[in-house]
Order: C-alpha cells, then structure tokens, then sequence
C-alpha cells in the first residue's frame, strides 16, 4: 500500500472538530479585519483634507506652474483650496476632523449597548451580515463626497454617524462565536493571536487608503467599503455560530481547559446567587441576560472602566498618529501613513504577548496593569524621542503599539469571553455577547473622547496631547487595582495551601 503523499497526511492528521475550530478561527479573523480597514482611511485622508498651505507672504515665491502641478488631480473639482478639501480647510480644522472622529465613535459607543442585548436574541450569521453591508455602504458614501464635490460638514458626520452604528453589529457578534468555539485554558494566546486582526485591519486599510490618499481620496473610502461589503456576504454563506450547529464535540463546556478561571483559583472562588441569570429565552433553550445581570458578574465593571481608558489611548493613536508624524516628521499623507503601520506591527506582538503571559501567570488583571504600567512612561519617551529622527521614531512606534494595544486586545478578547462564561452563569453562554457590548461599549465611549480631545488639545502642542494619554492609562491602571490585589491575594492562599 503507497504512503500517503505529505499534503494529504497533513490535513487527515487533523480531526474533523480541529479543522471547523481553523475554519472559524480564520473566517472571524478576516470578518472583523475588514471592519477596522473599514475605519481607517479616515486618518490617512486627514492630511489630504487639511494640507499645510503656505503663508501669504510665501505665496509670492511659489510660481502658478509649481501650484498646477501640485494640485492637479483634483484640479477640475471646485471649492478645492490650496490648504485643503472645504470645509476642512479652515484653521479650525483639528476641531473639524475630531468631529468626524467624535460622531463616529460616540453613535458607535451609544449603538453597542443596544447591540449585545440585539444580537443575543438574533442569529449572529443574519445580523453581523446585515451589519457589513451597511457598514461598506456607509463608509462607500463618505468617498462618494469627494466624487460628487461634496462639501458640506454635516454630510461627512451623519456618514461618521451611520457607520458607528451599524459597526456596533461587529465585535460583539465575533467574540461570542469565537468564545463558542474555544475553551479557557489557552484562551489568553489564542485571542491574543486572533485579536491581531484589529492590528492587521488598520495595517490593510492604512495601505489601502494611502495608496489612493494623494492622487483621489474617494478611492481611499469606497475600495474599503467594497471589501467589507464582500466579507459580509461571505459570512453570510460560511459563518457557523456554534459547534452544535454541524454537531461538533468541541463544545466550551466539554473542554477540561475550562476549569481555569478569569480570577478564581482552586481556593478562591466567587460564587453568585444564580439570579444573575434573568429573563429573555435564547436560543437552544438557554436564557438571555439582563444587562444589570451582566453589570453584577465580578469584574464586569472594573474591567469595563479599564478599557475606558486604555481604548482612549489607542484609539487616539488609532486616529491621529498620522497627522502627528505628518507635523513632527515633514511627511506627505501617503508615507505617514505607511510608517503609522509600525504601530499596529508592535500592537500584534503586544496582543500575543498579554494573552501568552496572562495564560501562563492565570492572572488578567495583573497581566494589564503590569502594561499599563510600563505604557506611561514609554508615551513620555515617544512624545520627546519622535523628534529626533525616523529611525527613533519607528523603534518607539513599535515598542509603543505593543504596550498601547496589549491591555486593550486582552480585555476585549479574552477578558470578554471568560466574563461572559463566568461559573456564575451556570453554563449560559448566551450571556456572552451582552457582557461583551458592555465592555467594549463602555472603552468605546473612552475611544469617543480621546481624538476629540486630541483634536482640542493639539492646537496648544502636541506633548500636552500625551500628557493626557499618559493621564488616561493611570487611570485605567487604577480601576485595576482591586482585582489585582485580588489576584495576587488568591496566589498567595493558594501557595499556603500547597505548602500545608
């Protein structure tokens, strides 16, 4: 009998649960990959919507030929001025474009409440589908304004307004199937690595845009709005909610790695009343929660407060860090852009780093602070290093991305999850995606304020910007502090234990 050739030994060496857990490991990584493509051309096209004109009295030493040339593909449009696309041409304008920022992120904090209780009780397969074709849509609908000279404020916000809402459909949706399908035990590293599709979408969507940023910003929006549109219809045709659904064995409840939990340890367990668990039947018979049932897990709330501050941080960064290098580094749109990368390139292995340290420790709140710790005096050294050069610059853009991004991916993911299978629930998985909106909703309002504060504070200097982001993740440090002492408590119990 001929040996089996080494492609088809590779892929029977692997059961059939093991290849369904892969296909949806993956499917989910690209599904919300293409949501933060989505989301981020909007700050690789601030430095083509307000440009750095020159002074009137340098206008008389620029010849008209030099201006033709500069300005020449969009010269046919109107209303488009040396400094800019109106109505961001104005010297107002860092309170413009955090007020695009400001409108998507608050309708997208104030919709994720909603979502988790919605789609809880709906086919997470019919609602995250109908959610990525909206979002294409909408964030298409932005680039129509360059196509059809566009130049009304309102247009782009109620734009920013309506995708904020309707890209509420996808993280809680995601992280409930992904929580469905993986147990606890190594949760933190595999969420840590399946959370690099964040860091993995904005690289994408930051090339994406800038390739087009200089020459026809439209494209930067409507490319993107096509390829969440086309995912949508993918998760439509592919996407499996729960290991029961194809008659999987590999359900959570059935993982022995489930035994480890968020913060109990052999010795120090919580136990909940079981009233937690309220009203609302769900689906497979099992009971929806209330959104004060999910307020009343242990550490819902820290945890939630937390992620305030660190999503402030980093959605921040998310959203201004290449008009800051543009200004700091003298770099058109499309190379800021392109170096504005390095920070998501530091945020995967920050991702996989926290998962891999919190599994190993079985501490996430320490795992956190321990992060958030480091994080505040790296942003001082960003702030006065980044003035020094490129090459200062994309070491401290790494190193920032990896502490920035590590908290904030390990409380989404695999944070989230636990928090949403707490033994309190007594096995009711469907709490999931409500205590998930929860977390993410409440960062979210912290990811609402902080380019909003950014673009209010620039205008005085940009190390008064970092100031607050440093300010922010010691507050976020602090809100930890109790379940830390927690944590190191039930340790040293737990070593006392083994000791008598």
């Amino acid at each position: 009998m001929a040996r089996l050739p080494p492609g088809i030994h590779f892929i029977t060496s692997f059961s059939r649960d093991q290849w369904y857990r892969a296909f949806i490991f993956s499917l989910t990584f690209l599904l919300y990959a293409s949501f933060h493509l989505s989301r981020k051309p909007i700050s690789i096209v601030k430095g083509e919507l307000h440009k750095h004109c020159a002074a009137s009295h340098e206008v008389e030493f620029t010849s008209y030929k030099e201006y033709a040339v500069q300005i020449q593909p969009v010269r046919k449009l109107s209303n488009v001025s040396r400094c800019g696309w109106e109505p961001f041409d104005k010297n107002n304008y860092k309170q413009l474009l955090g007020a695009l920022d400001y409108s998507f992120l608050c309708a997208y904090a104030v919709g994720m409440y909603l979502s988790g209780i919605i789609g809880e009780r709906l086919p997470i397969r019919y609602y995250l589908a109908v959610g990525m074709l909206a979002s294409g849509l909408f964030t298409a609908m932005f680039g129509l304004g360059y196509f059809y000279n566009i130049h009304n404020l309102w247009f782009y916000i109620m734009a920013q307004i309506a995708n904020g809402l309707v890209q509420t459909t996808g993280w809680p949706s995601v992280v409930t199937c992904i929580g469905n399908w993986f147990g606890k035990g190594r949760r933190g590293l595999i969420m840590g690595i399946w959370n690099s599709h964040t860091s993995v979408g904005n690289i994408l969507g930051s090339l994406i845009a800038a390739y087009w940023v200089s020459t026809c910003w439209g494209l930067s929006f409507v490319m993107p709005g096509v390829i969440i549109a086309v995912m949508g219809i993918v998760c439509f045709l592919f996407l499996i909610e729960h290991p029961k659904d194809v008659s999987c064995s590999c359900t959570p409840s059935s993982d022995p790695e489930m035994q480890h939990l968020l913060t109990d340890s052999e010795n120090c367990s919580v136990s909940l009343n079981s009233s937690v668990v309220v009203t609302g039947e769900g689906r497979h018979g099992t009971s929806a929660i209330s959104f004060l049932g999910a307020l009343r897990i242990p550490g819902v709330i820290e945890f939630s407060l937390c992620l305030l501050f660190a999503k402030l941080v980093s959605y921040t960064f998310l959203f201004w860090l290449p008009l800051y290098i543009t200004n700091v580094e003298h770099l058109d749109a499309k190379r800021a852009g392109d170096l504005s990368t390095l920070f998501d390139v530091g945020g995967i292995f920050g991702g996989i780093l926290a998962g891999l340290i919190s599994d190993r420790l079985e501490k996430r709140a320490s795992t956190c602070g321990m992060m958030l710790l480091l994080a505040a005096p790296t942003l001082y050294m960003f702030s006065a290093v980044s003035k020094m050069g490129l090459e200062a610059t994309v070491v401290m853009l790494l190193i920032s991305g990896a502490l920035v991004n590590g908290p904030y991916a390990l409380i989404t993911t695999a944070v989230s999850a636990d928090l949403g299978t707490h033994k309190s629930l007594k096995g009711n998985a469907r709490a999931l995606s409500t205590v998930t909106a929860i977390i993410d909703g409440t960062g979210s309002v912290g990811a609402a304020l902080g380019p909003l504060l950014a673009g209010l504070i620039s205008p005085s200097g940009w190390n008064n910007v970092f100031y607050m982001l440093m300010v922010a993740d010691a507050c976020a440090l602090l809100f930890l502090l109790r379940l830390i002492q927690k944590e190191l408590r039930c340790n040293a119990d737990h070593t006392l234990f083994k000791e008598h």
